[in-house]
Parts: C-alpha cells; structure tokens; sequence
C-alpha cells in the first residue's frame, strides 16, 4: 500500500489539487527532502501569509529534528549517544531527549519488543545493501544479539550512556511516523484544518481535501509493485504499511527481507508481504504495523484488533487478512 515504510512505493493520493468551489480555500503543497525521503504536504489554507508561515515553520522543525536525532551525523545527539558506546562516559541530554527516550520504552513495551531502537547491530548484519549478502552464522547472530535490548540502555536524570561497544540507538522504526504527528500539531497550531502530511509514505490527515470526501490513499499490491489493489478513504486518521518484498536479499533459493525480529535475531519468514494499519496517530499506525508484520497473520491481526481504534490489512501471497472494521477505509 503505500506508505510503506518498508516496500517505498509510491501512494495514489487522489485529492483533486484544485482550488475548492465551496470554501474558497485552495489545496497548496509543501515538497522537499528531508530524513532520507520525500516529504509531501497538502493543505488548504486561504490565507497566503498563514500558508507561508506554515512552509517555513515545518521546513525549519524537520530539518532541526533530522539534525538533533539521526544517527548518519557524529555532532548529532544520537550520534554522540552512539560514539560513546562502551567507553564509560554519561552523554547530558537535554529535556527534549529525555522525553524521545520515553517514547523508544513506550513504544517497546507496546509493541512487545519487537520496535526496539537499539536493534542497529541485527540490521548491520543482515545488510542487504552490500553487493554480495551472506548468511551471518549462529555466533554471530548470538554476538549481535548480546548488543540488543531497551532494557541493556542506562539512564539516569539528565544523561544516558550505552555500556557495550557496538551499542547504538536508531530512531529509524518511527522517527518519521513522529514527524509526521508533530507536523500536523503545527498545522492545527496555524490553523489548518484541511491537510494531509506524507514522509516517506507514513501518513496522516485531517478533515477532507476541498470538494472531496476523503483523502484517497492508494493501496500497492506487493505481487506488483508501483500498481494498486485499491485505496483508502481516510479522514482524521493516519495510515502506515510495513513490507520487506523489495528489500532483502535471496540466498539458496530463500529469501531474507530487512524486517528483523529483535528477539531472535533474524528476519521475520511468516509468509507476510505487507501489513498496512489505520489508527489515530502515525507513530501508532508505524508501530503496529511493524510488530503485527513481526507477528504473522494470526498473532498480527489479534495485535491491531487489540488496539482500540485501529484497523489493518494483512496481506501474503495469494490472501489478504483484515480486521473486522477494515472494509470500511477500503474505497475502491
């Protein structure tokens, strides 16, 4: 479907991108860069001044946001959490990194561990980026395994520090899915009631877009990727997918995807091409879908059923799983 953090395909948002008839307001658009991905924008504002000091605003927040937290910068605070890893020293942190390591232990305690933002050295291993990929043996799954786990992160008021060499933390599982909340609390701020925020196909939106219903939201069909099987219909809600059928490699005819489960330390092999979830926030739609795709189609669907005001699709080869509200996003 989309979004997708994982599969990258490109979402059919049919919203006219025409001024509205009724309100007068017309459908602008804020396009750039950032985070390693595009970043989309729609929104309807009249007021040409309000629009602009919007543009600015979100522009400067994520760009401030991407600098404080990715883990590609050494002057970045992830950066120098990362490059003190073993050594002994407490890295100060401010409130605000307080605050984003509260939200790496709620999120792992919601999603069962399997969103765990110290799970960089399970990735590094299972590196489907190098030109020929090979299968890691069961001592060094082990040894990468031994580097993983939220509860192995030392914190005490006003710092933190990794105590294993090669320890790292990555925001990456729901980064942009918070971005992408904090986005749409600065339209509301600026007062836009009409938008549609989209980095890197995690989505949300509020209200409809001008002359239309909904925000239509395509759904891309992993046996064929850049085609639909249909779309959303979405209204003050965000949508997430989780997929690994275009990242991974294949070894002796079996294919690893990039999706690892923190707890074994291997790429998930349930049958799963892609799991998409509607929920209230986009950080909320990202986690779910990541831990229900960990999950596997049963364990997956009572997950996102369990969460009051999420619904999600499922879908393998040859079959699609959904929960009992999901037909009701599902347009076309």
């Amino acid at each position: 479907m989309a979004l997708i953090q994982d599969s990258h395909a490109a979402l059919n948002q049919s919203n006219g991108g025409k001024p509205a008839a009724t309100d007068f307001a017309p459908l602008r658009r804020i396009d750039f860069h950032a985070m390693g991905t595009r970043c989309l924008i729609q929104f309807a504002m009249s007021d040409a001044a309000v629009a602009t000091r919007f543009d600015q605003a979100v522009r400067a927040w994520v760009q401030n946001y991407e600098a404080r937290y990715t883990r590609f910068r050494d002057d970045s605070i992830i950066g120098k959490i990362n490059r003190a890893a073993g050594n002994g020293e407490w890295v100060v942190i401010d409130e605000e990194m307080e605050r984003m390591l509260e939200m790496c232990g709620t999120v792992h305690f919601m999603t069962q561990g399997i969103v765990d933002v110290t799970a960089g050295p399970l990735a590094k291993l299972w590196d489907y980026h190098i030109e020929h990929p090979r299968l890691p043996t069961e001592a060094e799954v082990a040894l990468a395994c031994e580097l993983v786990g939220w509860s192995k992160v030392e914190r005490e008021p006003g710092r933190v520090r990794l105590p294993q060499t090669g320890m790292s933390l990555d925001l990456g599982g729901w980064g942009k899915e918070f971005a992408v909340d904090m986005a749409v609390q600065m339209a509301t701020e600026h007062g836009i009631e009409k938008i549609l925020v989209d980095f890197g196909h995690d989505i949300r939106v509020v209200g409809t877009p001008p002359d239309r219903p909904a925000w239509h939201i395509g759904l891309e069909d992993p046996n064929e990727p850049g085609k639909l099987w249909g779309s959303i219909g979405a209204v003050n809600t965000s949508v997430a997918s989780s997929g690994n059928y275009q990242r991974g490699f294949v070894i002796d005819g079996q294919r690893y995807g990039h999706i690892i489960d923190p707890r074994s330390g291997r790429p998930t092999t349930n049958g799963l091409q892609q799991v998409t979830v509607v929920a209230p926030s986009c950080i909320q739609a990202g986690m779910l879908a990541t831990a229900a795709f960990v999950m596997g189609p049963e364990n997956g669907l009572d997950f996102i059923q369990s969460t009051p005001g999420a619904e999600g699709c499922m879908v393998s080869t040859g079959a699609k799983h959904q929960t009992r509200g999901f037909f009701h996003y599902v347009v076309s």
